[in-house]
C-alpha cells in the first residue's frame, strides 16, 4: 500500500511562506487533493493522511483560542471531503514566553505530530501494511524512523517544497518531489481570507 504522511502544521506553514505572510490562505476551502493529484500524477496513492495537533484552549487566551479551534475544524472537514483521514498527532498549547525587551506575551507550539507520523510509518510497516510512503514534511526529526523503512525495505519518497527543501530528509529517501510555487498558487481559493 502506498501511503501519504502529511505533517499538516509543517505543510501549511511551508504553504504560507511562500506568500511571504502578505495574504492569509483560507485552508478551509483550498484544493489539497487537486495538489497532490497533480504533484504525484504518477503515483496511485492509497490512503492520504493529514496529521495535525489537537488545539487546547488556553485560559488567558479563551477567545483566540476558540477562533483557532473553529478555524481547525473548518480545515478538518474540507480535508475529510476531499477523501484525507485527519488524524490529531499531538496537542497544540499556548505557552507564555518573553521578547527581548522584557515584555511576555503567549505563544503557540505544536507538539507530537512528528513523533505520531514516526510511530505510524513503522507500526504501517511491521504489519506489511506499507509498500512506499510518501512523506511530506520537511521536519528531520524523521529521519530514524525513514532510516528504520529503508531497513525493512520500504519505498521512500520525500514531497517537500521547491523553494525549501529539506536535504536531510532528501538524503534519507529514495526519490525527492518538489512542489513548485505555481502548482500552490494553481489549487488556491477564490477567497484568499
Amino acid at each position: 500500500m502506498t501511503i501519504l504522511f502529511i505533517d499538516g502544521r509543517n505543510f501549511i506553514s511551508k504553504i504560507n511562506s511562500i506568500f511571504n505572510s502578505e495574504k492569509e490562505i483560507n485552508f478551509s476551502s483550498y484544493n489539497f487533493s487537486g495538489l497532490f493529484d497533480k504533484v504525484l500524477s504518477d503515483i496511485k496513492v492509497d490512503r492520504k493522511i493529514f496529521y495535525i495537533g489537537k488545539i487546547i484552549k488556553h485560559k488567558e487566551t479563551a477567545e483566540k483560542s476558540e477562533k483557532l479551534i473553529q478555524k481547525q475544524r473548518r480545515l478538518k472537514n474540507n480535508l475529510e471531503k476531499q477523501g484525507f483521514e485527519v488524524v490529531y498527532g499531538g496537542r497544540v498549547r499556548g505557552f507564555e514566553e518573553r521578547c527581548p525587551a522584557g515584555h511576555k506575551f503567549l505563544s503557540f507550539r505544536e507538539k507530537g505530530v512528528d513523533v505520531r507520523i514516526a510511530v505510524d510509518m513503522i507500526t504501517f510497516a511491521e504489519n506489511d501494511e506499507l509498500k512506499t510512503a510518501i512523506i511530506c514534511s520537511s521536519d528531520s526529526d524523521l529521519q530514524p524512523a525513514i532510516m528504520e523503512l529503508k531497513n525493512k525495505k520500504i519505498e521512500r519518497i520525500y514531497l517537500g517544497f521547491e523553494n525549501m527543501p529539506n536535504k536531510g530528509l532528501t538524503f534519507t529517501t529514495n526519490r525527492t518531489i518538489l512542489i513548485r510555487n505555481s502548482e500552490v498558487v494553481e489549487f488556491l481559493p477564490k477567497t484568499l481570507i
